[in-house]
């Protein structure tokens, strides 16, 4: 009977324990699952000891009500009682460092900062709602999390240029950031098929330039002329954009605006064909791709436009980075334009390429007076770029290894492990997946299992390692256009590159499928579409 009693006793203390089983995406840094757990009911608070902290105790009160049906309220006077939600700051912690500590009394969250907090409150929304229990009551088993991101930077950018998404659906965007502990939305805003946001100074902008008169149909090939006949614009208003930053804020997300220059300009060309080397006419662009048109880096007045429309984006956008682009300008037009010539002659530079780095240090520059730091993409490098230039490096992870070595830092985007639209599976078409990116009618493949084995740290020595501040996944829009088929290519690969950024060491691929597959459950309580293919046993 004695050893049946202990066998007994140590059943139920291993079901304790199965229960705390780890169910944070991403995986926290440490996880200690403890015996018992914690009732929390209709009577249990949210306790705030600096007010502060209001803020992320009512966002983390209206998820869990809204996902698993419990009110909890917000109190700044400390209350009695187990089931308390007690919430703290503690200086000794890093910015984004958070400690959970749930035991049988209550549950402690302690963070190095506000943003911290809300971390450990959204690892605590995930244990929530995966715990048993309903409206009334929830049984929490206890654990202790000790947790803090590895990368500064980790990002997710959103492409509103080729297809326009409303506010509601770029804060939705926010929301999916959010969840996975990202904190920085970069913000495509401009682009040859359409220029998306409200510059006061230059009106052409939105009312020429955010309207193509068409779109093609279907995948890009030099064959293709497809079209649909219809004219698509739409832009947001500054307002509109103040409105976002806000909710970025709230989120701990920093928004960071990109003006692309000097190529993908056409949309603001076809507004101000001046800019351009020939002087048109131009038309937004109805086709993908790079265009030889962009702004002539010969005039003073382009870099007046440019100075004019950046001004404005400053004055919007409180985020340390601005990002500027860089890529895929073709010099064609700089080859056989007289003042673009000129400009090299009289500046001492060898060529279009360090044509453009003169460009690229003159916008630095400006960026610089205002206390911003530039992000450019790797394209940048080719001319020569100053050591405070922030690289993202999007052609393969050897660009980012290129500009770690030459002193830059850098944020890794590599397309064939960061561009989220690209196919999700290895046989796009046995498994009927939507329309994707593609080069040369060739799809490009991308599933999550290739996501969750990125390394940003690859090839590179301990020195190097120190250049790498990010990672950052790239929504693309070409060939989505609507807000249903984005999260359909971002869920559930964002949570794979989430926890590349966040708990970067060994992986353990089994056990994080483990996991996403319980974040699933929350992906449908929270109405997302998400990609089915992983969830059911394809890749």
């Amino acid at each position: 009977m004695k050893k049946l009693l202990l066998l007994s006793v140590a059943l139920v203390a291993s079901l304790s324990v199965m229960a705390a089983e780890c169910v944070i995406v991403p995986r926290p840094v440490s996880f200690e699952p403890q015996k018992g757990k914690v009732t929390l009911n209709s009577k249990s608070v949210v306790y705030v000891a600096d007010k502060s902290l209001v803020r992320p105790a009512t966002l983390f009160c209206s998820y869990v009500a809204a996902e698993k049906g419990l009110q909890l309220s917000v109190v700044e006077k400390q209350p009695k009682g187990k089931g308390v939600i007690a919430l703290s700051i503690d200086k000794s912690l890093a910015q984004e460092e958070y400690l959970l500590d749930v035991t049988k009394q209550g549950i402690v969250i302690k963070g190095g900062s506000e943003q911290g907090v809300f971390y450990g409150l959204q690892s605590l929304r995930q244990v929530v709602f995966h715990s048993k229990g309903n409206a009334k009551k929830v049984a929490v088993a206890c654990m202790t999390v000790k947790d803090k991101p590895h990368f500064g930077y980790r990002g997710g950018m959103l492409d509103v240029c080729r297809h326009f998404f409303s506010v509601d659906e770029v804060k939705k965007f926010i929301d999916i950031l959010a969840l996975h502990k990202m904190n920085r939305f970069h913000w495509h805003l401009t682009e040859d098929q359409g220029w998306r946001i409200e510059i006061k100074k230059y009106p052409e902008l939105t009312k020429v330039g955010s309207v193509r008169k068409e779109t093609l149909v279907g995948l890009q090939t030099k064959k293709n002329n497809n079209y649909d006949g219809k004219p698509y614009g739409g832009f947001y208003t500054q307002d509109e954009v103040r409105d976002i930053v806000r909710y970025a804020t709230e989120r701990y997300i920093e928004v960071i605006p990109e003006i692309d220059m000097p190529g993908h300009m056409v949309a603001a060309l076809a507004s101000y064909p001046h800019l351009g080397c020939t002087g048109g006419p131009y038309e937004v662009r109805t086709r993908w791709g790079i265009s030889r048109d962009i702004l002539c880096a010969g005039r003073e007045s382009t870099f007046e436009f440019v100075e004019g429309v950046l001004a404005e984006v400053l004055e919007l956008f409180p985020s340390k980075y601005i990002h500027i682009g860089g890529d895929e300008a073709p010099k064609h037009r700089w080859k056989a334009c007289p003042e673009c010539q000129k400009r090299i002659q009289e500046e001492g530079l060898k060529d279009e390429h360090e044509l453009q780095s003169y460009f690229t240090h003159r916008v630095e520059k400006f960026l610089a007076k205002h206390g911003r730091h530039l992000i450019g993409w790797d394209e940048i490098l080719d001319g020569g770029i100053s050591k405070t230039a922030t690289i993202m490096a999007w052609r393969g992870a050897h660009r980012g290894i290129k500009a770690a070595q030459l002193g830059n830092q850098v944020i890794m985007t590599p397309r064939h492990y960061c561009y989220l639209d690209y196919c999700q599976t290895s046989d796009h078409d046995a498994n009927n997946e939507p329309i994707c990116a593609a080069g040369n009618g060739k799809r490009f493949q991308m599933p999550i299992r290739k996501v969750y084995s990125f390394d940003p740290y690859d090839q590179l020595n301990e020195e190097q390692r120190k250049a790498i501040v990010g990672v950052q996944g790239n929504m693309w829009t070409e060939y989505v256009a609507t807000f249903d088929h984005i999260q359909h290519m971002v869920l559930p690969r964002l949570a794979a590159l989430a926890e590349v950024g966040w708990t970067y060491g060994e992986k353990n691929y089994d056990e994080f499928a483990r996991r996403v597959h319980l974040l699933r459950k929350l992906y449908d309580k929270c109405g997302y579409k998400y990609a089915p293919y992983f969830f059911n046993g394809i890749e």
